[in-house]
């Protein structure tokens, strides 16, 4: 990012990150919720797509940090994927790790907002008081899986929205991208397969899913501040 837009994101999630903030203001913060990375995003794309050299198609590999480490992964490869990267889970000695694919802009784009909400989530599940005769743990799980699919959906949507205010030939620049990141990753991993789907025995999945539509994305809502 600019270092411009990338102060104002940082500005923003730094707000969303104190632990002082209310739900109330955190929503408040997410009126437009996205827009400007969302925006960000596009203009990289079709810069790229007159200036190939601008933007290229990278990898970097993220540690998931326990406890709940499939969960952050589940979070990460959310995050991920609405803005068009892919993400492989791998198993290493003792530690989970996601290995990104995408193009440069998109992967710190990514990157830059997992950190963040991995903070608002601390915060989040630590607010959540745990029902009596429920597994802590598992409540907690099924509470990082309701933010993290409430976050992927917004973060979608946000995207769509900056893409369509774009016009319909930046669908052709997208598509082009994600083409080019999925041709990276078959080459790096030829025989990759979809994990199974993980069941959450948790009851937290629904507070959580509340905190993700709170949780702020860096949109462009008090950018001026």
């Amino acid at each position: 990012m600019s270092d411009q837009i990338l102060s104002k994101v940082r500005k923003l999630l730094a707000k969303a990150e104190d632990p002082a903030c209310t739900p109330a203001e955190a929503e408040a913060f997410t009126a437009k919720a996205a827009d400007l990375i969302a925006k960000y995003g596009v203009d990289r794309a079709l810069l790229a797509a007159r200036e190939p050299g601008t933007d290229l198609v990278g990898d970097r590999v993220v540690v998931l940090h326990p406890p709940y480490a499939l969960d952050k992964a589940g979070l990460l490869a959310g995050v991920a994927g609405a803005l068009r990267c892919r993400s492989v889970r791998r198993r290493e000695r003792d530690a989970w790790t996601m290995h990104l694919f995408g193009f440069g802009s998109d992967l710190e784009r990514a990157e830059l907002l997992y950190t963040s909400l991995l903070v608002q989530a601390a915060h989040g599940m630590a607010a959540a008081p745990v029902p009596p005769g429920e597994n802590a743990a598992a409540f907690r799980r099924s509470w990082l899986a309701g933010f993290g699919s409430a976050v992927t959906g917004r973060l979608r949507q946000s995207e769509a929205s900056a893409a369509a205010a774009a016009g319909a030939s930046t669908d052709l620049v997208l598509v082009d991208r994600s083409n080019r990141v999925e041709a990276r990753v078959s080459e790096s991993y030829p025989q990759l397969r979809t994990a199974s789907r993980r069941r959450l025995a948790g009851g937290g999945m629904r507070q959580g899913y509340v905190a993700g539509t709170r949780a702020d994305l860096g949109g462009a809502a008090s950018i001026a501040d």
